[in-house]
C-alpha cells in the first residue's frame, strides 16, 4: 500500500530516484513508526510523515518523522555522533544507505520522580540498540560502561539523590528540553551535545517548574529494552526501580542551563 510520505528533494538527491520512489510505494517504509522528533508512535498508513535523512561521513540513516513535527530533510551528523543523534529506527531491518543498518541511537523520556519528600525532574534515557564501543565490533553493549567512564554512577537504590556530573549540563529554552550537554574535548568551558533534539522536545509544566526550582535534571540511562516507553510517571517509577535492582541503571544529575 502506498505511504503517506514526504521525500524532500535534498533527501531524493541523496538516496537516489529509485529507492524514492520504493519508499513513495510502500515498498522500503515502515507502517508504523515511532517519530524520530517527538518519539510518539506515527503509521505511514494514516498520517503524513517526513522521510529524515541522518548523514554522517561514511554512514547515512534513513528515519521518519509526523510531518507535523518535522519536515523531510537532510541532517549532517558527525559519524562518531550518529547514535547521539534522535531519530527512530522501525523494524528489523531499518532503511540505510551504505555503512552499517545497525546504528543504534538515544531515546529521552522527560518525566518527575519523587525522592527524598521532592518531585526532582527527570530525563531517562534508552538507546534503540546496544551500543559497542568504538573498533569493538559491536558483540557486546557497552552502552553503561562507557557512561561510567563519563562519570554516571550506578543506581542500587532510587531513593537517593545521584550526584551531580561536572561539565555536563541540559539545556532547556522557552520551556523546551534541546540538549544535554557534555564537557568539549579542547578543555576550558567548551561543551559539545551528547544528545540533541532536532526538534525541540516538550516537557510539562509541572516538569518544567520542578526544574526551574532546583535548577538541576536527574539524568538516568539503562541499555536497550530495560525502561521502554512508559505511559504514566508511576510505570516509569516502576521500571527505573526494576532495572537498578538488575543492576542495569546509572545516573548523574546535571546543572539546568536555560530556562
Amino acid at each position: 500500500m502506498p505511504r503517506m510520505l514526504d521525500v524532500s528533494e535534498d533527501v531524493r538527491a541523496e538516496i537516489g530516484d529509485e529507492e524514492a520512489e520504493r519508499l513513495l510505494a510502500g515498498e522500503n517504509a515502515p507502517g508504523s513508526y515511532d517519530c524520530t522528533s517527538c518519539r510518539t508512535p506515527g503509521d505511514s498508513e494514516q498520517e503524513r510523515t517526513s522521510t529524515v535523512l541522518f548523514v554522517g561521513e561514511e554512514t547515512a540513516v534513513l528515519a521518519f518523522a509526523h510531518a507535523s513535527c518535522i519536515p523531510s530533510q537532510v541532517v549532517q551528523v558527525a559519524e562518531e555522533q550518529l547514535q547521539g543523534a534522535v531519530r527512530s529506527i522501525t523494524g528489523e531491518d531499518p532503511a540505510a544507505v551504505g555503512g552499517s543498518p545497525e546504528q543504534a541511537v538515544l531515546g529521552i523520556t522527560s518525566g518527575l520522580v519523587l525522592i527524598e519528600g521532592d518531585l526532582h525532574p527527570a530525563l531517562v534515557v534508552e538507546p534503540t540498540g546496544p551500543i559497542a564501543r568504538a573498533g569493538s565490533g559491536g558483540s557486546t553493549d557497552e552502552f553503561l560502561p562507557l557512561l561510567i567512564e563519563q562519570g554516571f554512577v550506578p543506581v542500587t537504590d532510587m531513593a537517593r539523590l545521584p550526584a551531580v556530573l561536572p561539565g555536563w549540563s541540559v539545556l532547556l529554552a522557552m520551556g523546551q528540553l534541546h540538549a544535554v550537554l557534555q564537557p568539549g574535548t579542547g578543555g576550558g568551558n567548551s561543551s559539545v551535545s551528547w544528545w540533541q533534539a532536532h526538534q525541540p522536545l516538550q516537557v510539562t509544566e509541572g516538569w518544567r517548574a520542578a526544574a526551574n526550582k532546583s535548577q538541576r535534571v536527574l539524568v538516568f540511562a539503562a541499555p536497550v529494552g530495560m525502561i521502554g516507553q512508559q505511559p504514566r510517571e508511576d510505570l516509569l517509577r516502576d521500571a527505573l526501580e526494576k532495572a537498578a535492582a538488575d543492576g542495569r541503571l546509572v545516573a548523574a544529575a546535571m546543572p539546568l542551563a536555560g530556562t
